[in-house]
């Protein structure tokens, strides 16, 4: 089955693909030469997902998938959240850990949780699929892999960041891939 994964993200790319297998042929955006900027208007990660996935099958005419992602901290009332990737005002991801461990810097509670939320729209008929995934965030950044706030992240029961993990370890536990293993599930259910 053709899909397009509404994302030009090279990480989150990589992640999906490692997911998916040769299960599903994935199209790109710049492969369906969309080259414009996906809308991301709404205040919540389930509507920024509805939105970019809703814009390709209007203007593309392909069935495809968007995700929207976001660290949802409870010291900060559940910021950055759907602002996360812009947190400091810009897409920087160093700038933005700076400004969580900045605002963090005299909460005793570091719990947080990443949540994605996979809009799926399948010959114009749309589902959406949740995964979360809850940690505590570190005061001084850790490792080298992933990206966004992944130097900061321990997820629960362990003792690494998903930056000090490898993309297959984290492939098996992140937000992302709890909700893309709903997606593969529902997907593979609806081929067969």
């Amino acid at each position: 089955m053709q899909l397009c994964f509404a994302t030009n993200n090279a990480h989150k790319l990589k992640e999906i693909r490692a997911i998916l297998g040769d299960s599903f042929e994935l199209k790109t955006l710049n492969e369906i030469n969309c080259e414009e900027e996906l809308p991301e208007t709404t205040d919540t990660i389930e509507g920024n997902s509805h939105q970019k996935a809703e814009y390709v099958w209007e203007h593309f005419h392909i069935n495809c998938f968007a995700d929207d992602s976001g660290l949802e901290i409870t010291a900060l009332n559940g910021a950055p959240g759907v602002h996360s990737a812009y947190y400091s005002g810009t897409r920087n991801h160093q700038k933005n850990i700076e400004r969580v461990l900045n605002e963090l810097q005299d909460a005793d509670d570091r719990s947080a949780q990443f949540k994605t939320v996979i809009t799926l729209i399948l010959n114009g008929q749309s589902q959406q699929f949740e995964g979360i995934i809850k940690g505590n965030l570190l005061h001084q950044p850790r490792g080298t892999e992933g990206f966004g706030y992944d130097p900061i992240f321990v997820p629960e029961s362990h003792d690494r960041t998903f930056a000090e993990m490898t993309l297959e370890e984290k492939g098996k536990l992140s937000h992302r891939a709890r909700a893309f293993s709903k997606l593969v599930d529902f997907l593979q259910s609806y081929q067969g």
